[in-house]
């Protein structure tokens, strides 16, 4: 019998890792004091997960499509929206690390030049603008008149987790947000299906026109939509992809994806991002192609921009 390529064999330190995942997704912490209001109970069982699509981004650990099983759960239908996460910063005097920083990643349209700090090199269209947070998404001349019920955006994993502890509830875990996502259909691109507009019909806020200089707003918008926007998903969850990418509980590694436990997966054991999900209303099929159910990207826990929030689950 021969062997398989040297590059298969995983070596001790790997197992070693690969155990201590199995591990963590057994004892991964559970919320069940919370509120269930708003959200959406799920009976959870297996499902396939991950992509081998054409689409699908290999340096991102889509594949290959694997089955994995995951217990009931509770999901909010609707990403945090700023009322809800003023409540929590009020309630508990908490303040964002974005607002701590003095500043967050703001997309360059949406920032008047004068406003405009250092963008980033390999994505230009992402500047610093001092005085963005979730209360000014914009910079400090903007607000949330009119935003009350988008999503909460400058939020990073840190703040997401601090608004858990307070409410009771947990981010969800990659496979939870997939097996939700997917709303009851099987290794479809889309929560509703394989086309992007069946019929016409516009089902996600994403970019539409030439990114990063024009969007023509075909959708409905050219910033986050309120969170309860388009038809809702199997489920009945709204805006699982497109409008703001939504923090997950995992650690991200593109290599633990291809050999994970397949009951409860809860990532690996450490690492310097989380997985973000969804993918928001910046995304275009030229450049970022992730408003799919399987798609998935990262993004240090620290960070902020105006296109990340969440939503929450409980067990």
């Amino acid at each position: 019998m021969s062997l398989p390529p040297a590059c298969c064999i995983p070596s001790r330190e790997r197992l070693v890792y690969l155990g201590e995942s199995v591990r963590l997704s057994a004892d991964r912490p559970r919320a069940r004091s919370g509120s269930v209001a708003g959200m959406v109970r799920l009976e959870g069982g297996p499902f396939p997960m991950g992509s081998d699509a054409a689409q699908a981004f290999p340096a991102d650990g889509e594949g290959p499509v694997r089955n994995v099983t995951v217990s009931p759960f509770h999901i909010s239908a609707a990403t945090v929206s700023n009322v809800q996460f003023r409540e929590f910063a009020k309630a508990a005097g908490y303040v964002t690390e974005a607002e701590r920083f003095g500043w967050s990643f703001v997309f360059r349209n949406h920032v008047e030049e004068h406003r405009r700090g250092a963008a980033v090199p390999a994505t230009p269209w992402w500047v610093r603008v001092d005085g963005a947070s979730w209360k000014h998404p914009e910079g400090p001349d903007s607000s949330l008149a009119a935003r009350a019920d988008c999503p909460a955006v400058h939020v990073s994993w840190n703040d997401a987790m601090a608004y858990c502890a307070w409410a009771g509830v947990r981010l969800p875990t990659e496979a939870e947000w997939e097996f939700a996502s997917r709303g009851g259909l099987e290794q479809k691109s889309y929560p509703w299906g394989d086309e992007l507009c069946p019929g016409g019909a516009h089902r996600c806020n994403i970019w539409q026109g030439s990114f990063p200089d024009f969007d023509l707003a075909e959708d409905g918008y050219a910033r986050p939509a309120p969170a309860r926007t388009y038809a809702p998903n199997g489920f009945g969850l709204y805006n699982m992809v497109g409008n703001a990418w939504e923090w997950c509980w995992d650690f991200f590694d593109r290599d633990w994806r291809q050999t994970e436990t397949p009951f409860d997966p809860a990532g690996p054991p450490q690492g310097a991002a989380h997985v973000i999900r969804g993918g928001s209303y910046l995304c275009h099929a030229s450049f970022c192609f992730r408003y799919r159910n399987a798609a998935r990207a990262s993004n240090a826990p620290d960070s902020s921009t105006g296109n990340i929030g969440f939503r929450v689950v409980r067990d």
